[in-house]
């Protein structure tokens, strides 16, 4: 038996961050799902081996032991007593640009093992999942939310009817996550906004969301890769209503008013990086068994 997943992108449109206990960082951030996503493929087996084949974006080259799918699948494996699985990814979310590609398509595995070997809870789904990640718990289920702590505490947010229309720029190189996070106690904090931001699309005010976008390791990211900060100013020459760098970066999210805006100033960008539109959409992605 086979089941298909679709493993949407996200966009962090607040993040702050602050020093937590055990080298950790506590997080407070409104995050959403995007229309990039990558195509996950789970089919059973009747031995316990764990097979991955990806296609795209030079994802070929993530070593078995360091692919996050490979890991929640024998996570799931090991939690629920199951046979393995083959597992086929197709890349569409750009790596290592702070979109939670290797998150998204671990969620998207979990899930699909869940239906596939009708085992586990959500809830017991989503505990598997913040253990492979900061934002892998949210990933299970998508859509707006507000994660805190240290990414496993996700309130969902039931705005179905709004949907948010983004140009990103996507730098070629990445950053490193644990050294942006690290350099970000150096600098000081901006207020947290994301209460702000939340009310602002509840109230449909899209002018509001765009004064509150902001992210916390984004100076650390620029000083560890300068194609961050060039990319920011270069979607700010748009005047669009909020830039931000999503996660720890390289990619940068625009915010306009509608996806009329988005194709105008995509039309006009005349810059070395990746230029892309993209949009919200709901939660909860769904798994089709064949």
């Amino acid at each position: 038996m086979t089941v298909r997943g679709k493993a949407p992108a996200k966009l962090n449109l607040t993040l702050s961050v602050s020093p937590g206990g055990g080298g950790y960082h506590e997080i407070d951030s409104f995050v959403c799902s995007i229309d990039i996503a990558d195509a996950v493929v789970v089919s059973s087996r009747r031995d316990d081996n764990v097979n991955i084949v990806m296609h795209g974006l030079g994802s070929e080259s993530i070593e078995y032991e360091d692919n996050n799918a490979v890991k929640a699948a024998l996570l799931f494996q090991k939690t629920f007593d199951t046979r393995g699985v083959d597992i086929t990814v197709y890349k569409n979310i750009p790596m290592g640009a702070g979109l939670g590609g290797s998150s998204a398509d671990a969620a998207s595995v979990l899930k699909c093992m869940q239906k596939l070997y009708k085992s586990g809870t959500d809830d017991e789904v989503k505990a598997l999942a913040d253990s492979l990640g900061s934002d892998t718990g949210y990933m299970t289920a998508g859509g707006f939310a507000r994660i805190t702590g240290r990414g496993e505490k996700v309130e969902r947010l039931d705005i179905r009817k709004r949907t948010l229309d983004f140009l990103l720029l996507l730098p070629k190189k990445g950053v490193c996550t644990r050294d942006a996070y690290r350099l970000s106690d150096l600098y000081e904090k901006a207020p947290d906004k994301t209460q702000e931001a939340i009310q602002a699309v509840m109230d449909g005010d899209l002018e509001a969301l765009g004064a509150c976008m902001y992210n916390d390791l984004t100076r650390a990211a620029v000083y560890l890769n300068p194609d961050v900060g060039l990319a920011k100013e270069q979607l700010e020459s748009f005047a669009p209503l909020g830039v931000c760098m999503t996660g720890s970066g390289s990619a940068v999210a625009a915010l306009f008013e509608n996806d009329m805006f988005c194709e105008w100033a995509k039309s006009r960008y005349r810059g070395k990086y990746s230029c892309v539109r993209t949009k919200t959409i709901p939660g909860k992605p769904a798994e089709q068994e064949e």
